[in-house]
């Protein structure tokens, strides 16, 4: 499976930013993660197409996580953004115990 992510850019803190991630194709698990320099790449949430949804601590509350199963697309919508968000954000994706990972896109919240 092919990903192609896409909405990363510059916000000020507070502000509010929405990822999307496309897949060439029907996947069982979408997620996103993120890695800001220094440090490992870490889970932020994760969907299935059933539905059930995990979130991080740093996650919850803030960002809502949605599928478009249909369009084979999962969304991240980021609101009151924080300058510890700042990082590059991965799509991830499960499909027939396959795990892929897209191109990251570029958070960068600014104080």
């Amino acid at each position: 499976v092919q990903l192609q992510a896409s909405g990363g850019g510059l916000v000020q803190a507070g502000g509010s930013l929405r990822l999307s991630c496309a897949a060439s194709g029907s996947v069982y698990i979408m997620a996103w993660y993120r890695q800001a320099p220094g440090s490992q790449r870490e889970l932020v949430a994760s969907k299935s197409n059933d539905g059930s949804t995990n979130y991080s601590d740093s996650a919850k509350g803030r960002f809502t996580i949605s599928r478009d199963n249909a369009k084979n697309t999962v969304y991240l919508q980021m609101s009151s953004l924080k300058p510890e968000d700042t990082a590059v954000y991965y799509c991830n994706a499960i499909s027939r115990g396959v795990n892929s990972w897209g191109k990251g896109t570029l958070v960068t919240v600014s104080s």
